[in-house]
């Protein structure tokens, strides 16, 4: 008998799965730091220099340390304790966070040391990451891999929707610094529920050295039809968000804002996913998630050439809420479908190359975006990004038959796990 489809999240995994209630509430503490952050970095960069382009190549430092550290920690989490992973990663970065909060308290503080710690946490933080979305099918089963991934996007969303807003009345208020501290103190707090896992060694391989590991991995990703098809289009979509660059320059040059509008823009786009996560459980019964996901990717670049061409504040952060929702739908049927297909002893490196994909775009996106906001207007910019984007997205609509039509998850590989 088939499971009755509903509109929203099922939220009794939290009660039936203890372990992935620690991972689920450690998460929750951690973005809503990070929610923080994602508001600090930029606007203290902007307040430095006054450009935007600073403020991409910050965020492309830290994604490149975050493409080494996925690299890095893929391997790492095939072949060790993924559970020792995580602890450590994250203690690492809330080493980085302090150094942020106490350069910001500097009388002048400094750009390059920014720049810096941005690349420390995100190879750290990428390291915990890689491990972390390896062990969720060992947590909670493929067959709930969707579920797991929509509850977590319900809080993980509420609380970057919360930070963001709370992190621009903490900059306009007092300082960029104590935004910092709340980060390391919240990175801290979450090793309390992470210790209550059990160890999580990954399913017995071929120790092959590093590289040989990793280039396996690439074999796999370039091979799989369904997970290389699905990196496509994430990597595509990646280059989208980060039209959250030129925040800073669209709050002052377009709707004469500052610190609060830019907090609530930053919060927008979450607020948007939030919604994607709670209204998700029409997704679970999707014939054709690969379909679904490619033509909601494209009502995504939609919303941005509107936001484009619209100069009122309001419609602006309406847009960015369903832009969100959209993105926060095609992220939750990439996972699955990435997760689903791929053999447990691939999982760790198939998912440090699958998010490395996500990082690397994100940093040329940022980049871009900012060379970008040089040339046009912010406004102007951002048309361009989704208008680009949406041609893109039609030719892969065309040219992916076999991810138009791929199932959920590979059933031979639940077969292989259960045998096991």
């Amino acid at each position: 008998m088939s499971k009755k489809s509903s509109l929203f999240v099922d939220l009794g995994l939290l009660r039936r799965n203890r372990d992935f209630c620690s991972v689920f509430i450690a998460r929750t503490i951690s973005l809503l730091g990070l929610g923080m952050l994602s508001v600090a970095v930029p606007m203290q960069i902007y307040a430095l220099t006054g450009d935007s382009f600073h403020v991409g190549l910050a965020m492309a430092l830290e994604g490149g340390g975050m493409f080494v550290g996925l690299l890095l920690g893929g391997v790492l989490a095939d072949r060790h304790d993924r559970k020792k992973l995580i602890l450590f990663a994250r203690t690492v970065c809330g080493v980085g966070f302090l150094g942020l909060a106490v350069n910001a308290w500097l009388p002048a503080p400094s750009l390059w040391a920014v720049y810096v710690l941005s690349v420390w946490d995100g190879f750290f933080g990428a390291l915990g990451v890689t491990a972390l979305m390896a062990c969720m099918p060992l947590i909670v089963g493929r067959e709930n891999l969707m579920q797991a991934r929509a509850i977590s996007m319900v809080t993980v969303r509420l609380a970057t929707v919360i930070s963001p807003a709370i992190g621009g009345i903490i900059i306009a208020a007092a300082d960029v610094g104590w935004n910092y501290l709340i980060a390391a103190i919240g990175t801290g707090l979450t090793l309390l529920p992470l210790l209550r896992l059990p160890s999580m060694l990954p399913a017995p391989g071929q120790a092959h050295h590093p590289l040989r590991a990793l280039a396996d991995g690439f074999r796999f990703l370039f091979t799989n039809p369904v997970v290389a098809s699905t990196a496509v289009i994430g990597t595509l979509i990646t280059l989208t968000t980060t039209i959250r660059v030129l925040f800073p320059a669209l709050a002052q040059t377009a709707f004469g804002g500052g610190a609060f509008e830019v907090g609530m823009m930053y919060a927008a786009v979450p607020l948007g996913a939030t919604l994607g996560a709670i209204v998700s459980g029409w997704t679970g019964q999707l014939q054709r998630p690969g379909l679904v996901m490619m033509l909601v990717s494209l009502g995504a670049f939609v919303c941005l050439m509107l936001i484009g061409l619209n100069r009122h504040f309001v419609p602006t952060l309406l847009l960015l809420v369903a832009f969100g929702y959209l993105v926060s739908i095609a992220s939750l049927l990439q996972y699955t479908l990435v997760q689903g297909h791929t053999p447990d002893n691939y999982l760790g490196r198939v998912n440090s190359l699958w998010t490395a994909q996500d990082a690397a775009g994100d940093s040329l996106g940022t980049l871009g975006i900012g060379l970008l906001g040089k040339v046009l207007s912010s406004l102007g910019s951002i048309f361009f990004c989704g208008a680009a984007a949406a041609g893109v997205g039609l030719l892969l609509l065309g040219s992916f038959r076999v991810l138009r039509q791929a199932p959920m998850h590979d059933a031979s590989l639940a077969e292989q796990a259960d045998a096991a």
